[in-house]
């Protein structure tokens, strides 16, 4: 009698690529950061590199991804538990494009998304019950994000100077910047593009201050 073979489910790009995503954000770092810190290039895990340009897709190395789990201070069974369907361990969080988040009403008092205008997205991490995320829309805030780009946004993180934040003022206003100083009296704001001006602003003009803790790039 011949025994049938059990089917056996394998590894999809797909799969490996999220993992990737994971633990680039379990790490607190964008997918290009977490290359950077494991010596590769900073473009290694980007999602333009996962698919060559007559559409085959590129699967990470070995190599790469040994390196992207010793930067990550992870092990390789962690890596294991971020292998799944969907987003595993991530959950759904608010999502609002970057030019609508001055609307009215896109906020309340508190700083956190309200109104019908949002949508939801699922991301790879997303432990702040709190979070929210923003779609860049156009080139305004090369290189450090590009059109089309996300970023999760954790109200309840600590923000410390050298962070990246959005930051809402009571007049509708609302930007990314580099927290440079932070003080009772006044906001310092160092802007991404480092040809323009330092900006800073009176607290009280200050609706809120969140910092950005991860980047789909």
């Amino acid at each position: 009698m011949v025994k049938q073979a059990k089917a056996q489910r394998m590894l999809t790009h797909d799969q490996i690529w999220a993992a990737l995503d994971r633990l680039a954000a379990r790490a607190g770092l964008s997918s290009s950061g977490l290359a950077k810190r494991a010596g590769l290039d900073p473009t290694t895990f980007n999602k333009s590199k996962r698919v060559t340009s007559d559409g085959r897709e590129r699967w990470p190395s070995t190599e790469s991804i040994a390196k992207a789990l010793a930067a990550a201070e992870a092990s390789i069974d962690i890596f294991a538990g971020l292998i799944g369907d969907g987003t595993g361990d991530g959950r759904a969080v608010p999502l609002l494009g970057f030019a609508q988040a001055g609307a009215s009403g896109a906020f309340d008092d508190s700083g956190f998304p309200s109104g019908k205008d949002w949508r939801e997205i699922a991301l790879p991490s997303a432990e702040d019950n709190r979070a929210f995320a923003l779609e860049i829309s156009g080139n305004a805030l090369m290189p450090a994000y590009r059109d089309g780009d996300v970023i999760l946004v954790s109200p309840s993180v600590p923000i410390r100077k050298g962070d990246r934040v959005v930051v809402k003022t009571k007049a509708g206003e609302v930007m990314v910047a580099t927290l440079k100083r932070r003080t009772a009296k006044a906001l310092e704001l160092r802007p991404l593009d480092a040809t323009q001006a330092e900006r800073t602003m009176a607290a009280g003009d200050v609706a809120w201050i969140a910092r950005i803790v991860w980047a789909s790039q």
